[in-house]
């Protein structure tokens, strides 16, 4: 691929994973994180930036994406994770958030208060056209897409810089947690999984690689490494955004006059628009998230609809998006920190057997494994997963839980993974089990 066509890709994957949605993560960590930015900013990224990227560089390595690669872990598998990811990224979490979201940063500044009927008023508008660009899949949304992701960046590097030159005068900000060993990386960890574009990437995946067909390249060598270069492109420009918000949000003196009915990180985005442009920050900032929010949330309906169709042909493609609108609406209506509030659990549980089945493909794709490497790992990765949710969430009281090695960092999934596959691997080999490969010739 030639380097025009590297950044361009590249572009592309980091207006993909830059949903509007996004910014309010980013300014919450760094205030939260207070004298302890470093570690919780670098836990962030990792799974924010880095594991979205690999997750979409290794999807490269099938020219299927993820559809077809995880066909040969086992069908079965493949079908209930995919079905997992995409209902997560699209009508029980990800859409309902862009609505809600719109309607925080673009909505809620102009009313004199926060109420359920604004925020059903709003929601209604919004999936309508949701649903209107969804069922016609034209050039209108990524028309929008194309002109808006520049100027919402555009917008947040002028927040920034401007709130960089006010911030020089401000004391950064004491932790208002008594983060232990480790417990501010963890904290920034877990945080970049509510981002939810490391599973996203298993959906995105494809996109990137027809994408590149679409340039004329067809080597299944080449498209793997522009799309490595191009994730690293995207991953660099994310990595800015991110650091830079969190950063701001460390070192400006917050109000204390934030509103206690909203969302911290769109509370705080609207306060600090407003420190740099005055209104009319706040308004260029609403106007542009509330329209990105809005292609955001009709491209997910789009691709979740198309998906299941694909898998139940019998149900009309328009019949599966009417579904997961008003799904979507009726979710929304919880309000943004409930709907977050309820994707923390599910996302770590998700998290682990995603990203290790995206490890696994990786690995294979140089070493030939056994299918018992895949599926002990896996299995082990969910139970493992599925205990430290259960402790967290106080549904059991077992202290032997929290002995596994990285339980306090929520990372105790790792060793569980690289001892799973080891094991696996061994005895596939032992028994002589036939082995499964990814490489680029596939």
């Amino acid at each position: 691929m030639k380097w025009r066509q590297v950044i361009t890709v590249g572009f592309m994957l980091f207006a993909m994973y830059f949903g509007a949605g996004n910014l309010i993560f980013p300014p919450v960590v760094g205030f939260n994180a207070g004298d302890f930015f470093w570690p919780a900013i670098i836990g962030f990224v990792l799974t924010g930036v880095g594991l979205p990227l690999i997750g979409t560089a290794t999807g490269a390595l099938s020219s299927g994406g993820y559809r077809e690669a995880l066909k040969k872990i086992n069908p079965v598998f493949s079908v209930v994770l995919l079905v997992v990811i995409y209902l997560t990224i699209g009508p029980f979490f990800a859409v309902p958030r862009t609505a809600t979201t719109a309607y925080e940063l673009g909505v809620l500044p102009f009313l004199s208060e926060n109420t359920g009927l604004a925020l059903l008023i709003t929601s209604i508008i919004f999936f309508a056209a949701t649903l209107y660009l969804a069922l016609n899949p034209d050039n209108l949304a990524n028309n929008i897409g194309n002109y808006l992701t520049p100027i919402l960046l555009a917008t947040v590097t002028i927040v920034v810089v401007r709130v960089i030159f006010l911030a020089t005068s401000y004391d950064g900000s004491s932790s208002i947690n008594n983060f232990g060993d480790g417990g501010a990386f963890a904290y920034g960890f877990t945080e970049g999984y509510l981002t939810m574009d490391a599973i996203a990437a298993i959906a995105f995946a494809i996109l990137v690689i027809n994408a590149i067909k679409g340039m004329g390249i067809s080597d299944n060598h080449e498209i793997f490494k522009g799309t490595v270069k191009a994730s690293l492109i995207a991953a660099l420009l994310l990595s800015l955004v991110y650091g830079s918000l969190a950063w701001i949000g460390n070192n400006v003196l917050i109000s204390n006059e934030l509103p206690l009915d909203q969302n911290l990180g769109a509370a705080m985005l609207q306060y600090l628009s407003s420190e740099a442009l005055g209104s009319a920050g706040v308004i260029l900032l609403g106007l542009v998230v509330l329209v990105a929010c809005l292609t955001t949330s009709s491209g997910l309906i789009s691709a979740c609809a198309e998906y299941f169709n694909s898998l139940l042909p019998n149900i009309s493609y328009n019949t599966f998006a009417v579904i997961f609108t008003l799904i979507s609406f009726v979710l929304a209506n919880q309000g943004l920190d409930t709907i977050i509030e309820t994707s923390v659990p599910v996302l770590s549980l998700i998290y682990p057997v995603a990203m290790s089945s995206v490890f696994l493909l990786l690995v294979s794709n140089y070493l030939p494994l056994p299918k018992i490497a895949f599926h002990l790992p896996l299995v082990l990765v969910f139970i493992s997963s599925l205990l430290g949710l259960l402790y967290r969430q106080k549904f059991v009281s077992w202290s032997w839980i929290t002995s596994q090695p990285f339980f306090e960092s929520e990372l105790e999934w790792l060793p569980i993974l690289v001892i799973g596959f080891l094991v696996g691997y061994l005895v596939g080999k032992l028994v002589n089990q036939p082995t499964v490969s990814f490489s680029q010739e596939h």
